[in-house]
């Protein structure tokens, strides 16, 4: 909320507009939950906030076979027209990997990218060595997904390669501040004219 607010310091009009989408039927409630968190969040601003779209739980919930699976996987959104529509990404950005096995050792969700520099601002990171991660690299696809995913049913196709490239990851960085972040200072990006993004140093 602070830093969609930041940009518009001096407007004397406008509203704030909030789109949910996102989440299923899922069998241990996971996404109701959430869903919870985030109206009851919203609802205690000061904030005048119009909540636009909510597509969530049940009515982004599809059933075959009698297991559940979301309709939407991910939207995209047009800044220029405010469209939002359905849309899956072959490719996730800078350091996938290295984000991808902070989210598995237990870091919590952060918001990566700064959108007055336009820049991704990546770590520095730290996380204790994955316990029992040989373990976890001889499991079948089976195992995996029934132990590392809050989902199993509904996982995208790419789902357990993911892991396995991100179990493989953590192996063979146990401890990464040192060896990831030189001095301890964080990776960034910046998108190049091709709308490519490059690797900047800091201050550049």
């Amino acid at each position: 909320m602070n830093s969609i607010k930041s940009f518009s310091d001096h407007a004397q009009c406008g509203r704030l507009e909030v789109h949910l989408v996102g989440g299923f039927s899922d069998d241990r409630q996971l996404s109701q939950k959430l869903t919870h968190q985030l109206l009851s969040e919203f609802d205690r601003q000061e904030d005048d906030i119009h909540l636009v779209t909510l597509c969530v739980t049940e009515l982004n919930d599809r059933e075959e076979n009698e297991n559940h699976f979301p309709i939407i996987y991910g939207i995209a959104v047009n800044i220029k027209t405010a469209e939002i529509y359905r849309a899956s990404f072959q490719d996730r950005g800078p350091e996938q990997e290295l984000r991808a096995a902070r989210a598995l050792t237990g870091g919590p969700m952060i918001s990566i990218y700064d959108a007055k520099t336009e820049q991704l601002r990546i770590g520095p990171y730290s996380w204790m060595p994955f316990p029992h991660v040989d373990f976890w690299l001889q499991q079948d696809d089976k195992q995996i997904l029934e132990n590392l995913s809050t989902s199993p049913l509904a996982e995208p196709p790419h789902f357990v390669e993911h892991i396995r490239s991100t179990l493989m990851f953590l192996k063979k960085y146990p401890s990464p501040t040192n060896t990831l972040f030189p001095g301890n200072k964080a990776l960034l990006y910046k998108k190049n004219e091709d709308g490519l993004w490059e690797k900047i140093s800091p201050g550049s």
